[in-house]
C-alpha cells in the first residue's frame, strides 16, 4: 500500500501511509484507537475507497472497489466487530456469499462439510446446528476466523483476534498463524496486547494520528518503545497502585444459581475492593455477572447490598439497587449505536431528566453529559456526536459515564479493556481505582491474566460455574490460576 490518504468530514484519517507485507510473514499493525488502523484495513478489504494512493499485489497495481473484489484477490478480513448473521448457523455463516450450489440449490451437505474442514483446521468443536446468536463471544470470534480460512485467503487481516479468547485458545490461534505463514500467506495482525507481538509478529508498523511513524523488526522493537511511538509520550506504570480495602462489605452473593452456568456461587466484596473473576471462557464468569445485574434472572440465591437483601427481577431492579453492569460487548449490549453521546449517557436514568410536563429536559441532559465528558476526558466533538463514530476506548468511557451518572455502589466490569489501546486501558484502570477509592465495590472479569493480577485485590477462579479457588493478590500467579482453571490442579 503506497501513499494512502483518506479524509472524512473534518478529519484526516490517513495521511500518506505506506505499508508492505511479505509472503510468509506476520506484520503487526499497532496504534491507539483512532490512529487509522481500521480505516487502512477497510481500504485494503474494499469496505472503503482511498482518496489517494496505490495498492499492489504481487507487484501489480489493483483496484479494490468492493469486498467481493478483495476476496477475489485473496484478501480475507477478520474484523474485531463481528460480521456474522446471528440468525444463521456457523456453517451457514462460514459459507455466506460463496455457497456451494448443486442443481440450482444451495448444497447444505457441502456447506456443512466445508465448515467442518475449516473448524477441524482450527482444532475446534463447535455446535453446527444452532444459530451463532447462541454461541459465546469467543466462539463467534473463532467462527469469523474459520470463515476466512475456508476461502483460502493469501492476505489475511486479523483485527484484535485474541480480544475474546482465553489463554489456551490464544495459543491455538498462534499455532494456526504459524501454519498460515508456512503455507505462504501474509498476515496483518492488529493488537493492543504488547506481550503478543514478540511471539506472533516478524515486523511491527506503528500508526499515530493517521501517519505511519515507524516500522521495525519485532525482535528489535521493545514494548516500551512501541508504546512511546504509539502515544508520542511515555506512559506511567502499566497498572496503578491499589490501596488496601478498608470498608465494610457492600455486595454479598449467597448460593447463586442460574442453570446450567452458575452453580451455588457465594462471595462478598468490600467497599474499595476490586475482586477478579478468573478462569477459562465458558466457565461461567460472565453468567455470574449477568445474574447479579438482572440481565439473566437467577433461579435461586440471595444478593445483599450493604447488608440488606435486594430482589433483582431484571436490570431495572439492579439499577435501582445501585448495581452497574459494564458488559463485554459494549456495542451490542452497552450502547445504542444510533444514538448520540448524550442519549446514551442518560439512557439508564431518564426519570431524573423528566420535567413537570413529562417531557425529557434536553438542556439538563446536555449539562449532565458535558460534566461526565469533562470528568472522564471523553474524546468527542460534543454531546450530540453519534457513539458509533467514536473509537472503542471512547465508547467504553461513554458506557462508564452512563453508570457514574447514576451514583452506582457496585460495578460489574466484564472484560473492561477488550479491544482498546494501551493509552485508553491506562485511563480505564485509573477510573476503576478512583471508583474503589470512593468506596465502590468492583467485580471484574478479565481473560487477560496480567490485567487480572495487576488490578484485583483478590481473584476467584471459576470452573464449571463454581468457585474452584480463591487467591489473595500476593498469592496469585498465572501458573496457579491456569492450573486451577483447566483442572490440572485441585
Amino acid at each position: 500500500m503506497r501513499n494512502i490518504g483518506k479524509s472524512f468530514p473534518g478529519v484526516r484519517a490517513l495521511d500518506d501511509v505506506s505499508l508492505t507485507l511479505h509472503s510468509g510473514e506476520t506484520l503487526a499493525l499497532v496504534g491507539e484507537n483512532g490512529a487509522g488502523k481500521s480505516t487502512l484495513m477497510k481500504i485494503l478489504s474494499g469496505a472503503l475507497r482511498a482518496d489517494q494512493g496505490t495498492i499492489l499485489i504481487d507487484g501489480a497495481p489493483v483496484q479494490i472497489d468492493s469486498p467481493q473484489r478483495a476476496q477475489h484477490l485473496g484478501i480475507g478480513m477478520i474484523y474485531q466487530e463481528f460480521t456474522l448473521v446471528p440468525q444463521l448457523t456457523a456453517p451457514e455463516n462460514i459459507a455466506l456469499g460463496a455457497e456451494p450450489v448443486h442443481g440450482g440449490l444451495i448444497d447444505a451437505r457441502a456447506v456443512r462439510e466445508r465448515a467442518q474442514r475449516a473448524l477441524d483446521e482450527l482444532g475446534l468443536d463447535l455446535p453446527l446446528d444452532v444459530t451463532v446468536s447462541h454461541l459465546s463471544v469467543a466462539e463467534q470470534q473463532l467462527v469469523e476466523i474459520a470463515k476466512v480460512l475456508a476461502r483460502n485467503a493469501r492476505i489475511i487481516v486479523m483485527d484484535e483476534p485474541t480480544a475474546a479468547l482465553s489463554g489456551r485458545e490464544i495459543e491455538h490461534l498462534f499455532t494456526i498463524v504459524g501454519r498460515l505463514k508456512a503455507s505462504g500467506a501474509g498476515i496483518i495482525y492488529i493488537s493492543h496486547r504488547m506481550d503478543e507481538l514478540p511471539r506472533v509478529a516478524d515486523r511491527v508498523t506503528v500508526l499515530r494520528d493517521g501517519r505511519a511513524i515507524e516500522t521495525r523488526e519485532a525482535k528489535d522493537f521493545p514494548a516500551d518503545e512501541i508504546v512511546h511511538a504509539m502515544v508520542g509520550r511515555r506512559l506511567e506504570a502499566h497498572f496503578p497502585e491499589l490501596a488496601a480495602p478498608a470498608g465494610p462489605v457492600v455486595l454479598e452473593v449467597r448460593n447463586l444459581e442460574r442453570t446450567p452456568a452458575v452453580n451455588d456461587v457465594s462471595f462478598s466484596v468490600r467497599a474499595g475492593e476490586i475482586l477478579g473473576l478468573g478462569g477459562l471462557i465458558g466457565a461461567g464468569r460472565t453468567e455470574i455477572l449477568r445474574a447479579i445485574a438482572g440481565a439473566d434472572v437467577a433461579q435461586s440465591g440471595e444478593i445483599r447490598i450493604d447488608g440488606s437483601p435486594v430482589r433483582i427481577r431484571g436490570p431495572h431492579d439492579a439499577i435501582a439497587a445501585g448495581i452497574a453492569f459494564i458488559t463485554e460487548d459494549r456495542k451490542a449490549q452497552g450502547l445504542v449505536l444510533g444514538m448520540n453521546v448524550r442519549e446514551n449517557v442518560t439512557l439508564a436514568h431518564l426519570q431524573t431528566f423528566v420535567d413537570r410536563d413529562l417531557l425529557i429536559d434536553v438542556a439538563r441532559e446536555r449539562s449532565a453529559t458535558t460534566r461526565m465528558i469533562d470528568e472522564l476526558h471523553i474524546r468527542t466533538p460534543g454531546t450530540e456526536q453519534l457513539v458509533r463514530n467514536l473509537s472503542g476506548g471512547t465508547q467504553q468511557k461513554v458506557v462508564l459515564a452512563k453508570w457514574l451518572l447514576g451514583n452506582a455502589r457496585v460495578f460489574l466490569f466484564d472484560e473492561p479493556t477488550r479491544g482498546i489501546d494501551v493509552g485508553a486501558k491506562a485511563e480505564i484502570y485509573k477510573i476503576m481505582v478512583e471508583l474503589a477509592a470512593r468506596g465502590a465495590a468492583i467485580v471484574m472479569v478479565s481473560s487477560d491474566l496480567p490485567e487480572a493480577l495487576g488490578m484485583a485485590h483478590r481473584i476467584l477462579v471459576i470452573r464449571g460455574g463454581q468457585i474452584a479457588a480463591e487467591f489473595d493478590r500476593s498469592q496469585a500467579t498465572p501458573d496457579k490460576i491456569i492450573a486451577i482453571a483447566t483442572g490440572a490442579a485441585a
